[in-house]
């Protein structure tokens, strides 16, 4: 567990930032923006695993566009991801949710740091509590309803990391169909275009492709795929090979039962990123989630929990 005197405050562009860090780690959030994973830095390999953009960062105002704001680190998606109406409450779910453009409350507590953000506009109060482990960062959730009907939701954790030619994917070997819901991309076509995974082909050039690499390389490309079954093991690594390092997540596969993954080489604001995103609903809207039982729901007036942990280890 965290020695908390190692929980600093510190700031990052003007921001107040808060750092937790062991022998191994090095991480820092910032409340007052989402609570936002700024970096993730592996000591051992001297490596910063999340992406850092040269946007800058400025604290967006409640409903922002996303994309009008920096994207890098790991931000929280909750109550949906894409904007539009919740299936069963009236208001609508802005771009990205509503949690990332939101300030959280932070304190410490019996050694963890303890985050939350309560809607405005929906009946829910998020809160996650961190710890550093030996190599790993812990963060255990627990969204409150405090309605008296259940609240439909999806949660993902949006961590942009960086990718290097060599990065590549590892997932349980029972994943092996995958549904593109981007449209019109390059390699796997319109939305809804199902393809076997790793290996499958172009829909554009009909060359072979392997879907757990960062591959092909040309510019101006982005995709976002989720695997077509539930998970059935609670895990998922990217491996950077050129560091000999990997960052596992582990989450509990009952609560986070379904996996995406976002891929961009230029196709979004000319970024190079990557991220696995295992998540409580698909695909992104939680209106259509719910109507097609693929999403998760906080029981009336009570509560959901899972946890997520971040762990560095060799490739």
């Amino acid at each position: 567990m965290i020695d908390m005197a190692a929980a600093n405050k510190t700031n990052v562009q003007g921001i107040e930032a808060v750092c937790l860090e062991n022998d191994r780690i090095r991480c820092i959030l910032l409340p007052s923006y989402g609570g936002k994973m700024v970096s993730l830095y592996d000591k051992q390999a001297q490596y910063e695993w999340l992406f850092q953009s040269e946007r800058g960062l400025s604290i967006p105002p409640y409903g922002a566009d996303f994309s009008e704001h920096d994207s890098s680190g790991f931000d929280e998606m909750f109550p949906g991801i894409d904007q539009g109406p919740h299936p069963t409450f009236s208001g609508t779910i802005p771009d990205h949710g509503e949690v990332w453009a939101m300030p959280w409350s932070f304190e410490e507590r019996s050694g963890e740091c303890i985050l939350q953000v309560e809607s405005a506009v929906f009946p829910y109060t998020l809160e996650k509590r961190m710890k550093l482990n030996e190599s790993s960062v812990e963060i255990s959730y627990k969204a409150i309803n405090s309605s008296s009907k259940p609240f439909p939701f999806i949660w993902t954790p949006h961590a942009l990391l960086r990718m290097h030619d060599e990065t590549y994917i590892d997932v349980p070997d029972h994943l092996d169909q995958v549904i593109n819901v981007e449209h019109g991309t390059k390699h796997l076509g319109e939305w809804g275009t199902c393809h076997s995974y790793p290996g499958t082909k172009s829909v554009s050039t009909g060359q072979s492709i392997d879907l757990s690499k960062l591959e092909p390389f040309e510019d101006q490309t982005v995709e976002k795929f989720y695997f077509k079954d539930r998970l059935q093991e609670g895990w998922c690594s990217m491996v950077q090979p050129h560091v000999g390092r990997r960052l596992t997540y582990r989450f509990p596969v009952d609560q986070v039962p379904y996996l995406g993954v976002w891929k961009t080489r230029g196709g979004y604001r000319g970024e190079y990123n990557v991220a696995l995103e295992p998540c409580t609903g698909i695909y992104d809207d939680v209106y259509v989630a719910e109507k097609i039982k693929k999403c998760s729901s906080i029981p009336a007036n009570g509560a959901y929990e899972w946890t997520f942990e971040m762990e560095l280890g060799g490739a």
